[in-house]
Protein backbone atom coordinates (compact mmCIF):
# COMPACT_ATOMS: atom_id res chain seq x y z
CA UNK A 1 0.00 0.00 0.00
CA UNK A 2 1.34 3.91 -0.93
CA UNK A 3 1.40 5.34 2.07
CA UNK A 4 -1.69 4.24 3.74
CA UNK A 5 -3.74 4.70 0.55
CA UNK A 6 -5.38 2.20 -1.61
CA UNK A 7 -4.99 2.49 -5.08
CA UNK A 8 -7.61 2.35 -7.93
CA UNK A 9 -7.95 1.39 -11.62
CA UNK A 10 -11.62 2.77 -12.58
CA UNK A 11 -12.55 0.47 -15.15
CA UNK A 12 -14.87 2.06 -17.99
CA UNK A 13 -14.82 5.82 -18.52
CA UNK A 14 -18.40 6.37 -19.78
CA UNK A 15 -21.24 9.23 -18.39
CA UNK A 16 -21.30 7.76 -14.88
CA UNK A 17 -17.61 7.51 -14.42
CA UNK A 18 -16.61 10.55 -15.70
CA UNK A 19 -19.48 12.70 -14.45
CA UNK A 20 -19.18 11.77 -10.92
CA UNK A 21 -16.84 8.57 -10.11
CA UNK A 22 -13.48 10.07 -11.24
CA UNK A 23 -14.08 13.26 -9.51
CA UNK A 24 -14.84 12.11 -6.44
CA UNK A 25 -10.92 11.25 -5.22
CA UNK A 26 -10.98 14.53 -4.44
CA UNK A 27 -13.28 14.09 -1.67
CA UNK A 28 -11.35 10.55 -0.96
CA UNK A 29 -8.35 11.19 -0.89
CA UNK A 30 -7.68 10.75 2.93
CA UNK A 31 -7.09 7.34 1.83
CA UNK A 32 -7.52 6.69 -1.72
CA UNK A 33 -5.73 7.60 -5.14
CA UNK A 34 -6.73 7.28 -8.64
CA UNK A 35 -3.21 5.80 -10.15
CA UNK A 36 -5.07 3.96 -13.22
CA UNK A 37 -7.75 4.19 -16.26
CA UNK A 38 -9.03 1.19 -18.22
CA UNK A 39 -11.46 2.08 -21.09
CA UNK A 40 -11.43 0.99 -24.67
CA UNK A 41 -11.22 4.51 -26.09
CA UNK A 42 -8.27 5.73 -26.54
CA UNK A 43 -9.32 9.31 -26.43
CA UNK A 44 -11.14 8.96 -23.42
CA UNK A 45 -7.49 7.16 -22.01
CA UNK A 46 -5.28 10.25 -23.39
CA UNK A 47 -7.50 13.01 -22.61
CA UNK A 48 -8.74 11.86 -18.80
CA UNK A 49 -5.78 11.16 -17.74
CA UNK A 50 -3.96 14.04 -18.79
CA UNK A 51 -7.10 15.90 -16.73
CA UNK A 52 -6.79 13.74 -13.74
CA UNK A 53 -2.81 13.47 -13.94
CA UNK A 54 -3.08 9.27 -14.19
CA UNK A 55 -0.12 8.24 -16.09
CA UNK A 56 -1.33 4.15 -16.32
CA UNK A 57 -3.68 4.10 -18.86
CA UNK A 58 -4.48 0.47 -20.59
CA UNK A 59 -6.97 -0.27 -22.94
CA UNK A 60 -9.71 -3.33 -22.24
CA UNK A 61 -7.37 -5.72 -23.87
CA UNK A 62 -4.66 -4.39 -21.59
CA UNK A 63 -6.78 -5.42 -18.43
CA UNK A 64 -4.68 -8.32 -17.18
CA UNK A 65 -1.44 -6.21 -17.29
CA UNK A 66 -3.41 -3.55 -15.41
CA UNK A 67 -3.84 -5.83 -12.68
CA UNK A 68 -0.59 -7.62 -12.05
CA UNK A 69 1.49 -4.11 -12.68
CA UNK A 70 2.09 -3.67 -8.94
CA UNK A 71 0.14 -0.09 -9.67
CA UNK A 72 -2.64 -0.64 -7.93
CA UNK A 73 -4.82 -2.74 -5.28
CA UNK A 74 -8.42 -2.14 -5.87
CA UNK A 75 -10.69 -1.62 -9.16
CA UNK A 76 -13.58 0.61 -9.59
CA UNK A 77 -15.71 -1.04 -11.92
CA UNK A 78 -18.32 1.59 -14.21
CA UNK A 79 -18.60 -0.49 -17.16
CA UNK A 80 -22.13 -1.58 -18.79
CA UNK A 81 -23.82 -3.88 -16.47
CA UNK A 82 -23.03 -6.71 -18.82
CA UNK A 83 -19.49 -6.90 -18.34
CA UNK A 84 -19.34 -6.35 -14.50
CA UNK A 85 -18.99 -10.08 -13.54
CA UNK A 86 -16.13 -10.85 -16.19
CA UNK A 87 -14.05 -7.35 -14.59
CA UNK A 88 -14.83 -8.23 -10.70
CA UNK A 89 -14.32 -12.51 -11.47
CA UNK A 90 -10.34 -11.53 -13.18
CA UNK A 91 -9.85 -8.78 -10.41
CA UNK A 92 -10.66 -11.25 -8.11
CA UNK A 93 -8.13 -14.24 -9.41
CA UNK A 94 -5.39 -11.36 -9.32
CA UNK A 95 -5.81 -10.79 -6.06
CA UNK A 96 -7.41 -6.95 -6.62
CA UNK A 97 -9.43 -5.59 -4.22
CA UNK A 98 -13.30 -4.85 -6.30
CA UNK A 99 -15.92 -1.99 -5.94
CA UNK A 100 -18.09 -2.93 -8.31
CA UNK A 101 -20.83 -0.46 -9.76
CA UNK A 102 -25.12 -1.49 -9.68
CA UNK A 103 -26.22 -3.97 -10.43
CA UNK A 104 -23.94 -5.95 -9.54
CA UNK A 105 -24.72 -8.69 -12.24
CA UNK A 106 -26.91 -9.95 -14.50
CA UNK A 107 -28.41 -13.45 -12.38
CA UNK A 108 -27.65 -14.86 -9.11
CA UNK A 109 -25.34 -17.14 -10.88
CA UNK A 110 -22.66 -14.82 -12.14
CA UNK A 111 -23.53 -13.25 -9.03
CA UNK A 112 -22.46 -15.95 -6.38
CA UNK A 113 -19.10 -16.97 -9.08
CA UNK A 114 -18.32 -13.08 -7.61
CA UNK A 115 -18.92 -13.68 -4.21
CA UNK A 116 -17.00 -17.08 -4.64
CA UNK A 117 -14.05 -15.89 -6.31
CA UNK A 118 -13.67 -12.67 -3.81
CA UNK A 119 -13.22 -15.57 -0.65
CA UNK A 120 -11.21 -17.82 -2.18
CA UNK A 121 -8.83 -14.90 -3.44
CA UNK A 122 -9.32 -13.58 0.20
CA UNK A 123 -10.22 -9.39 -1.97
CA UNK A 124 -12.99 -7.53 -0.62
CA UNK A 125 -15.98 -7.02 -3.01
CA UNK A 126 -18.54 -4.26 -2.79
CA UNK A 127 -21.25 -3.00 -4.76
CA UNK A 128 -21.52 0.82 -5.00
CA UNK A 129 -24.98 1.50 -3.34
CA UNK A 130 -23.87 5.45 -2.67
CA UNK A 131 -27.16 5.72 -0.95
CA UNK A 132 -25.92 3.46 1.88
CA UNK A 133 -23.88 6.56 3.27
CA UNK A 134 -26.40 9.20 2.16
CA UNK A 135 -27.81 11.56 5.31
CA UNK A 136 -31.15 12.01 3.57
CA UNK A 137 -31.76 8.08 2.93
CA UNK A 138 -30.32 6.98 6.63
CA UNK A 139 -32.01 9.29 8.06
CA UNK A 140 -35.23 7.88 6.67
CA UNK A 141 -34.21 4.26 7.99
CA UNK A 142 -33.60 5.81 11.15
CA UNK A 143 -37.45 7.47 11.55
CA UNK A 144 -38.52 4.10 9.84
CA UNK A 145 -36.63 2.21 13.00
CA UNK A 146 -37.39 4.83 15.92
CA UNK A 147 -41.12 3.96 15.64
CA UNK A 148 -42.60 7.30 15.09
CA UNK A 149 -44.29 6.12 12.20
CA UNK A 150 -45.73 3.33 13.61
CA UNK A 151 -45.84 0.15 12.28
CA UNK A 152 -44.73 0.39 8.77
CA UNK A 153 -47.22 -0.45 6.03
CA UNK A 154 -46.38 0.75 2.75
CA UNK A 155 -43.71 1.74 0.19
CA UNK A 156 -44.27 4.00 -2.69
CA UNK A 157 -42.07 5.09 -5.23
CA UNK A 158 -41.83 6.21 -8.80
CA UNK A 159 -38.73 6.95 -10.32
CA UNK A 160 -38.37 7.32 -14.29
CA UNK A 161 -37.18 9.71 -16.71
CA UNK A 162 -36.20 10.20 -20.70
CA UNK A 163 -33.95 8.55 -22.08
CA UNK A 164 -33.34 10.55 -25.62
CA UNK A 165 -29.89 9.12 -26.91
CA UNK A 166 -31.38 6.72 -29.19
CA UNK A 167 -27.40 4.89 -29.07
CA UNK A 168 -27.68 4.68 -24.83
CA UNK A 169 -26.37 1.08 -23.90
CA UNK A 170 -29.61 1.49 -21.68
CA UNK A 171 -31.92 0.67 -24.41
CA UNK A 172 -29.65 -2.47 -25.31
CA UNK A 173 -30.73 -5.63 -24.42
CA UNK A 174 -26.99 -7.48 -24.87
CA UNK A 175 -25.57 -4.68 -22.83
CA UNK A 176 -27.74 -5.79 -19.62
CA UNK A 177 -30.48 -2.16 -20.40
CA UNK A 178 -33.49 -1.67 -19.51
CA UNK A 179 -35.50 0.36 -16.40
CA UNK A 180 -34.89 -2.18 -14.07
CA UNK A 181 -31.52 -3.03 -14.33
CA UNK A 182 -30.32 0.77 -14.30
CA UNK A 183 -33.20 2.32 -11.65
CA UNK A 184 -35.57 -0.55 -10.09
CA UNK A 185 -32.11 -1.26 -7.99
CA UNK A 186 -32.61 1.45 -6.04
CA UNK A 187 -36.35 1.12 -5.31
CA UNK A 188 -36.04 -2.25 -4.45
CA UNK A 189 -33.21 -1.62 -2.31
CA UNK A 190 -34.74 1.09 -0.65
CA UNK A 191 -37.93 -0.95 0.15
CA UNK A 192 -35.36 -3.40 1.95
CA UNK A 193 -33.79 -1.09 4.03
CA UNK A 194 -37.14 0.39 4.89
CA UNK A 195 -38.48 -2.33 5.77
CA UNK A 196 -35.59 -3.69 7.00
CA UNK A 197 -36.46 -7.14 5.38
CA UNK A 198 -36.42 -8.95 2.53
CA UNK A 199 -39.61 -9.56 0.12
CA UNK A 200 -41.32 -13.08 -0.06
CA UNK A 201 -43.54 -12.41 -3.46
CA UNK A 202 -43.16 -10.59 -5.99
CA UNK A 203 -45.82 -9.29 -8.82
CA UNK A 204 -44.65 -7.47 -11.49
CA UNK A 205 -46.13 -5.82 -15.20
CA UNK A 206 -43.62 -4.65 -17.41
CA UNK A 207 -44.60 -2.96 -21.26
CA UNK A 208 -43.43 -0.54 -23.48
CA UNK A 209 -45.33 1.59 -26.22
CA UNK A 210 -45.54 0.13 -29.40
CA UNK A 211 -45.25 3.44 -30.99
CA UNK A 212 -42.19 4.18 -29.62
CA UNK A 213 -38.59 2.92 -31.86
CA UNK A 214 -36.50 3.34 -28.74
CA UNK A 215 -38.27 0.17 -26.82
CA UNK A 216 -37.74 -2.52 -29.35
CA UNK A 217 -35.05 -4.41 -26.95
CA UNK A 218 -35.83 -3.40 -23.24
CA UNK A 219 -39.30 -2.25 -21.56
CA UNK A 220 -40.15 1.05 -21.40
CA UNK A 221 -41.12 0.81 -17.76
CA UNK A 222 -42.33 -1.88 -15.44
CA UNK A 223 -44.72 -1.78 -12.42
CA UNK A 224 -44.10 -4.40 -9.24
CA UNK A 225 -45.34 -5.19 -5.87
CA UNK A 226 -43.31 -7.07 -3.29
CA UNK A 227 -44.93 -8.68 -0.31
CA UNK A 228 -43.09 -8.74 2.87
CA UNK A 229 -43.46 -10.61 6.08
CA UNK A 230 -46.04 -8.66 8.77
CA UNK A 231 -48.23 -7.76 5.83
CA UNK A 232 -46.30 -5.14 4.43
CA UNK A 233 -45.90 -4.23 1.05
CA UNK A 234 -43.94 -2.27 -1.77
CA UNK A 235 -45.21 -0.75 -5.06
CA UNK A 236 -43.06 1.02 -7.04
CA UNK A 237 -42.75 1.93 -11.31
CA UNK A 238 -39.76 2.46 -13.01
CA UNK A 239 -39.37 4.03 -16.93
CA UNK A 240 -37.07 5.10 -19.25
CA UNK A 241 -40.07 6.96 -21.21
CA UNK A 242 -41.41 9.13 -18.80
CA UNK A 243 -40.89 13.00 -17.13
CA UNK A 244 -37.82 12.79 -14.36
CA UNK A 245 -39.38 11.63 -11.11
CA UNK A 246 -37.69 10.08 -8.02
CA UNK A 247 -39.39 9.68 -5.14
CA UNK A 248 -40.62 7.68 -2.34
CA UNK A 249 -43.51 7.59 0.25
CA UNK A 250 -43.17 5.22 3.56
CA UNK A 251 -45.76 4.97 5.61
CA UNK A 252 -47.03 3.42 8.86
CA UNK A 253 -49.96 3.17 11.05
CA UNK A 254 -49.13 6.75 13.01
CA UNK A 255 -47.37 8.42 9.90
CA UNK A 256 -45.34 8.73 6.91
CA UNK A 257 -42.82 9.69 4.93
CA UNK A 258 -41.64 11.62 1.86
CA UNK A 259 -38.63 11.83 0.43
CA UNK A 260 -37.90 13.97 -2.93
CA UNK A 261 -35.13 13.53 -5.20
CA UNK A 262 -34.51 10.19 -3.20
CA UNK A 263 -32.26 8.61 -5.95
CA UNK A 264 -30.28 11.33 -7.37
CA UNK A 265 -26.94 12.71 -6.57
CA UNK A 266 -26.81 15.84 -8.82
CA UNK A 267 -30.18 18.04 -6.92
CA UNK A 268 -31.10 18.45 -3.21
CA UNK A 269 -33.13 15.89 -0.91
CA UNK A 270 -36.63 16.84 0.75
CA UNK A 271 -37.93 14.78 2.95
CA UNK A 272 -41.33 15.52 4.74
CA UNK A 273 -42.77 13.36 7.69
CA UNK A 274 -45.90 14.19 8.50
CA UNK A 275 -47.42 12.70 12.35
CA UNK A 276 -50.63 13.38 13.86
CA UNK A 277 -51.03 15.39 10.55
CA UNK A 278 -48.33 17.73 11.08
CA UNK A 279 -45.50 18.21 8.91
CA UNK A 280 -42.04 18.32 9.26
CA UNK A 281 -39.96 19.73 6.23
CA UNK A 282 -35.93 19.02 6.13
CA UNK A 283 -33.73 19.65 3.38
CA UNK A 284 -30.51 17.92 2.25
CA UNK A 285 -28.02 19.74 0.05
CA UNK A 286 -26.45 18.16 -2.63
CA UNK A 287 -23.53 16.81 -1.84
CA UNK A 288 -20.57 14.26 -3.39
CA UNK A 289 -22.24 10.69 -3.46
CA UNK A 290 -19.30 8.67 -4.55
CA UNK A 291 -16.50 10.09 -2.34
CA UNK A 292 -17.82 8.77 0.47
CA UNK A 293 -18.71 5.45 -0.66
CA UNK A 294 -14.92 5.06 -2.18
CA UNK A 295 -13.48 6.46 1.06
CA UNK A 296 -15.64 3.56 2.90
CA UNK A 297 -14.23 0.71 1.20
CA UNK A 298 -10.58 1.90 1.45
CA UNK A 299 -10.90 1.96 4.74
CA UNK A 300 -12.39 -1.66 4.95
CA UNK A 301 -9.35 -2.95 2.57
CA UNK A 302 -7.07 -1.15 5.23
CA UNK A 303 -8.76 -2.47 8.65
CA UNK A 304 -9.76 -5.74 7.32
CA UNK A 305 -13.26 -5.04 7.52
CA UNK A 306 -16.09 -6.81 5.76
CA UNK A 307 -17.93 -3.79 3.31
CA UNK A 308 -21.65 -3.61 4.71
CA UNK A 309 -23.64 -2.80 0.97
CA UNK A 310 -21.33 -6.47 0.45
CA UNK A 311 -21.90 -9.02 -2.26
CA UNK A 312 -25.01 -9.96 -0.78
CA UNK A 313 -26.75 -7.21 -0.74
CA UNK A 314 -26.21 -7.23 -5.06
CA UNK A 315 -27.16 -10.79 -4.81
CA UNK A 316 -30.23 -10.29 -3.26
CA UNK A 317 -31.21 -7.27 -5.46
CA UNK A 318 -30.47 -9.23 -8.57
CA UNK A 319 -32.55 -12.28 -7.25
CA UNK A 320 -35.62 -10.07 -6.84
CA UNK A 321 -34.92 -8.29 -10.44
CA UNK A 322 -34.67 -12.04 -12.00
CA UNK A 323 -37.99 -12.86 -9.99
CA UNK A 324 -40.08 -9.35 -11.49
CA UNK A 325 -39.11 -10.42 -15.25
CA UNK A 326 -40.28 -14.56 -14.44
CA UNK A 327 -43.44 -12.78 -13.14
CA UNK A 328 -43.84 -10.07 -16.12
CA UNK A 329 -43.16 -12.72 -18.67
CA UNK A 330 -45.42 -15.56 -16.87
CA UNK A 331 -48.00 -12.69 -15.64
CA UNK A 332 -48.20 -14.61 -12.20
CA UNK A 333 -46.71 -13.76 -8.99
CA UNK A 334 -43.53 -15.35 -8.04
CA UNK A 335 -42.67 -16.76 -4.37
CA UNK A 336 -39.05 -16.02 -2.82
CA UNK A 337 -37.43 -18.50 -0.26
CA UNK A 338 -37.28 -16.19 2.56
CA UNK A 339 -33.90 -15.23 3.35
CA UNK A 340 -31.85 -13.49 6.44
CA UNK A 341 -29.41 -10.64 6.23
CA UNK A 342 -27.72 -8.94 9.26
CA UNK A 343 -26.28 -6.18 8.24
CA UNK A 344 -27.96 -3.33 6.58
CA UNK A 345 -27.30 0.31 6.38
CA UNK A 346 -27.71 2.71 9.47
CA UNK A 347 -27.35 6.64 10.48
CA UNK A 348 -23.30 5.51 11.49
CA UNK A 349 -22.66 5.20 8.35
CA UNK A 350 -23.68 8.90 6.96
CA UNK A 351 -21.06 10.59 5.51
CA UNK A 352 -21.17 14.24 3.50
CA UNK A 353 -18.87 15.41 1.17
CA UNK A 354 -18.75 19.02 -0.81
CA UNK A 355 -20.50 18.89 -3.63
CA UNK A 356 -18.14 19.49 -7.19
CA UNK A 357 -19.21 21.05 -10.19
CA UNK A 358 -20.18 19.22 -13.28
CA UNK A 359 -17.13 18.06 -15.46
CA UNK A 360 -17.14 18.28 -19.20
CA UNK A 361 -17.50 14.60 -21.09
CA UNK A 362 -15.30 12.94 -23.72
CA UNK A 363 -17.48 10.82 -25.28
CA UNK A 364 -19.25 9.88 -23.55
CA UNK A 365 -23.38 11.83 -23.41
CA UNK A 366 -25.72 11.78 -21.02
CA UNK A 367 -28.82 9.36 -21.72
CA UNK A 368 -31.05 11.75 -20.87
CA UNK A 369 -29.39 15.31 -22.56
Amino acid sequence: MSDKKIRYAVVGLGNIAQVAVLPAFKGASANSELTALVSGDDDKLKTLGKKYKVKNLYNYRDFDKCLHSGEIDAVYIATPNVNHHAFAVEAARAGIHILTEKPMALNEDACISMLEEAEDNNVKLMVAYRLHFDPANLQAIETAKNGKLGDLRIFNSTFTYQVTDPNNIRLKYDMGGGPLYDIGTYCINAARYLFQDEPVEVFATALSNPRDERFTEVEEMAAVTLRFRKARLANFVVSFGAAATAAYDLIGSEGSLRLEHAYEYADDMMMTTTIDEKDTVKRFKKHDQFAPEIEYFSKCILNNEDPEPSALEGLYDIRIINAIFESARTKRSVKLDYVTKKNRPDIGQSVKKPAHGKPETIHAPSPHD
